[in-house]
């Protein structure tokens, strides 16, 4: 059976820390595109690059300790997240994030539209923030957004913003993992219900 080629790169939010395999978003993902009838004869291999605790200059390091077989179908990148943690500088960020950008394209076979950025989540609404600044850490978040926003749209690449399910969260604690501070199965479901239809469109264009 032929299949789709999907790269996720990213950190704990793409590698599913706290979930089961099958609930990490890109799995959530390739699992719809699966059971779309318009793609019943296809699969969808996923490889995923990503460990909890990346930024984005570690993501480019373990990148680099893969072996990569170019071009995918279609690439997907959320990083930054440990960045704004830190504490790094937002400029920084932006150089790091757009280079990150520029080779997940050339992954994608030089085609920005098979390329999707998500938007970093907002872990300040966690109970693992609890006796912070959750005011400070959503202005952070939402300066960082602000950087990889612009970047894809220079690039002409995709994106989803997704930080508004995860600020759910403070209303909705079922959407947070047993730790306290990563989504839970639920709200990865949530990001690859939204990503779906970009999916769809880019898989089709491919056939």
């Amino acid at each position: 059976m032929p299949s789709f080629q999907y790269l996720a790169l990213g950190d704990s939010y793409t590698i599913g820390e706290s979930v089961a395999a099958h609930e990490r978003w890109p799995n959530q993902l390739a699992a719809l595109i699966e059971a779309s009838p318009e793609f019943a004869t296809r699969r969808m291999e996923v490889s995923i690059i990503a460990r909890t605790g990346w930024t984005t200059q570690e993501l480019w390091q373990g990148i680099q300790d893969q072996k990569l077989t170019p071009p995918y179908d279609f690439v997907s990148l959320l990083i930054g997240v440990n960045n704004q943690y830190r504490g790094y500088d937002l400029e920084e960020y932006r150089k790091q994030f757009a280079f990150l950008l520029n080779k997940s394209i050339d992954y994608a076979g030089g085609d920005p539209q098979r390329v999707i950025v998500l938007s970093i989540p907002d872990w300040g609404v966690t109970p693992f923030a609890q006796g912070r600044d959750r005011t400070q850490i959503a202005k952070e978040i939402d300066a960082f957004n602000a950087v990889n926003r612009e970047e894809t749209a220079q690039a002409g690449a995709q994106y989803m913003d997704i930080t508004p399910i995860s600020r759910q969260a403070v209303h909705n604690p079922a959407l947070i993992a047993s730790d306290g501070l990563h989504p839970a199965g639920e709200m990865y479901a949530e990001w690859a219900k939204l990503v779906l239809p970009i999916i769809k469109n880019v898989l089709q264009k491919a056939e």
